[in-house]
């Protein structure tokens, strides 16, 4: 016998609506799926891949109170041969920032207690390019380009993967006035 609820104002029949939820949950989740690759396809369609890559490598590393996140970061990249990595993760603190905000010719330097909210870019032996977003006692969040002189306060907790496929390289390539990121795709050994 089916399962039914009574409610004040109707009987619902719990089957039935459940079977239904799980139909809509299915062509919702197909429609986005549907909608990603779409976009996927609108927006990516320089994107390349290799037809069979090797492993990524991870890196993990904490950085101490006194060091400095941009330099230590280059330095993990220099010492480990990156020639095309990204950063996956990085939560600590900081006691001094210095970034440069959007369109702007000089960095923004400051002293106190920060939060690292985010830490994203990539990475490499070739040059990298690294965005940090860093939050004040009061939540107040900001960011930008990260430049030399952000000085850890406890730690970084840093995630890094690269990929031995790949190589970036900075390059100005006439679509803006900066050098840009290329990507070159390395044959699969």
């Amino acid at each position: 016998m089916e399962n039914l609820v009574e409610l004040p104002h109707a009987i619902v029949h719990t089957q039935n609506q459940n079977m239904r939820q799980h139909i809509f949950i299915q062509l919702n989740s197909a429609l986005f799926t549907l909608q990603c690759l779409v976009i996927a396809g609108i927006f990516f369609t320089s994107c390349k891949s290799t037809p069979a890559m090797s492993a990524v490598k991870i890196y993990a590393v904490r950085l101490k109170p006194g060091q400095d996140l941009k330099k230590e970061i280059q330095r993990l990249v220099m010492d480990k041969n990156i020639k095309a990595g990204w950063i996956n993760t990085c939560v600590g603190s900081l006691k001094n920032y210095n970034i440069r905000f959007a369109n702007q010719p000089a960095t923004n330097a400051g002293s106190g207690h920060f939060e690292i909210v985010s830490l994203t870019g990539t990475v490499s032996i070739n040059g990298s390019h690294l965005h940090l977003s860093i939050s004040d006692s009061t939540g107040k969040t900001f960011g930008g380009h990260l430049a030399d002189g952000n000085i850890i306060y406890t730690t970084a907790e840093i995630v890094l993967s690269a990929s031995d496929d790949l190589e970036f390289t900075r390059e100005k390539d006439g679509t803006t006035e900066w050098e840009e990121l290329q990507i070159k795709y390395l044959p699969v050994k």
